[in-house]
């Protein structure tokens, strides 16, 4: 019974994952499809100034930041961190209710 627990937890962790890779290939789709059309309107309409770049800069560096937390990749904010900040407040609380019992057992 816990064998199939533990397999279908890990399939639909994986299903989250497969959506979340999808997500992003659907956003860098679109970057591309969208910022020839961007840089067509610029130089169509101004071309004396080239506002396009803010444009591209701007939705690359989402791209970029959506792509780091898709593939894991972020040097901080990952996996490891949540898990050892989640075992540093349970510490903190198990203290803080060890501390307020001042050794009552009957608490």
């Amino acid at each position: 019974m816990e064998n199939n627990f533990t397999e279908t937890v890990r399939y639909y962790d994986a299903q989250k994952k497969v959506k979340e890779i999808r997500g992003f290939y659907e956003h860098l789709t679109v970057y591309a499809l969208c910022n020839p059309i961007v840089i067509v309107v610029n130089y169509m309409t101004s071309p004396e100034y080239l506002w396009w770049i803010w444009s591209v800069m701007g939705w690359g560096i989402a791209i970029v930041l959506h792509g780091l937390k898709v593939f894991s990749l972020p040097p901080f904010f990952n996996k490891k961190w949540e898990e050892k900040k989640i075992r540093e407040i349970l510490e903190k609380e198990k203290q803080q209710r060890l501390e307020n019992n001042h050794g009552n057992k009957f608490e």
